[in-house]
Parts: C-alpha cells; sequence; structure tokens
C-alpha cells in the first residue's frame, strides 16, 4: 500500500493507493496523519513538498514545511518528496495546469467520481485529497530524481 499526502499547516490530505486503485481517502489535522504514518509501514510515501519560486512566503509555508519534516521523521520508509511544478509537468504538460486542470486530467485516467448510489473510484474525493490524489498518481508512475 502506498501513501501520498498533499501537507498543510494545520490539516493535510492523504490518499492511500494500491495497484492503481484509491483504497481510502480523506483530510486529517496533521496530528492524526502523523499517527497513521506511525502506526503502518508503507511500500512507499509521496508528499508534496514546498519550493520556492522567488516570491516572498508567509507563516503559513514554514508551518506546512515544518509539518512536512514531522511527517518524514515518523514515517517507518523513505518519504518521496514530490514537486508541485513535476506533477503538473507529468499530469498536464504544462506548468501552467491550475487544481481544475488536474483534477479534469485524474477525473480522465480515473473515470467519473460517480454518485452516492454508483460510487466511482474517485467518490468522495474533493479539495486538497485531488492534490494528494495527484502526488499519488505522480509517485507511482515516474521514478524518483
Amino acid at each position: 500500500m502506498h501513501l501520498a499526502i498533499d501537507p498543510g499547516t494545520t490539516h493535510s490530505a492523504f490518499v492511500q493507493f494500491h495497484n492503481g486503485k484509491v483504497i481510502d481517502h480523506g483530510h486529517l489535522p496533521n496530528a492524526e496523519i502523523r499517527q497513521i504514518l506511525i502506526g503502518r509501514e508503507y511500500t512507499s510515501v509521496a508528499c508534496e513538498m514546498i519550493a520556492s519560486y522567488g516570491m516572498a512566503v508567509g507563516a503559513s509555508t514554514f508551518e506546512t514545511c515544518v509539518w512536512i519534516g514531522r511527517f518524514i521523521e515518523v514515517a517507518r520508509t523513505p518519504v518521496r518528496l514530490c514537486y508541485r511544478k513535476d506533477i503538473k509537468m507529468y499530469l498536464c504538460g504544462s506548468m501552467r495546469a491550475k487544481d481544475g486542470n488536474i483534477r479534469q486530467r485524474l477525473i480522465d485516467i480515473f473515470g467519473p467520481q460517480g454518485t452516492k448510489k454508483q460510487p466511482g473510484k474517485t467518490y468522495g474525493i474533493k479539495s486538497h485529497t485531488w492534490a494528494a490524489l495527484a502526488v499519488a498518481v505522480y509517485a507511482a508512475e515516474t521514478k524518483e530524481k
């Protein structure tokens, strides 16, 4: 089982991914994500990493960096850090891709989300969890640099 994380300042999105399928997903407080990492050994762990593009950043960016470090510290397998620019290029072929473009590309890959009566492979995924799924797909389908 693989784990992908889209980190945030207080909460992070995660996707548990196996054989190209979403097994579990959610958006939890960072302390709970940390407990998931402590409690289970994954085949691989991938986490979106912060990158500087020369712009000023605020305290929330540094808080997210601290949480990424805390996740790495407790993971029972090496954590692959994935940069957003690489994910955008891999999935959409453009650095200008926005969240909506990435979400649409993931729907193209996995099919429609579906409904409660007929859930699709990505049923229930929303907001930051799409970013975690993008990390999962990128990490599963590419080699580490």
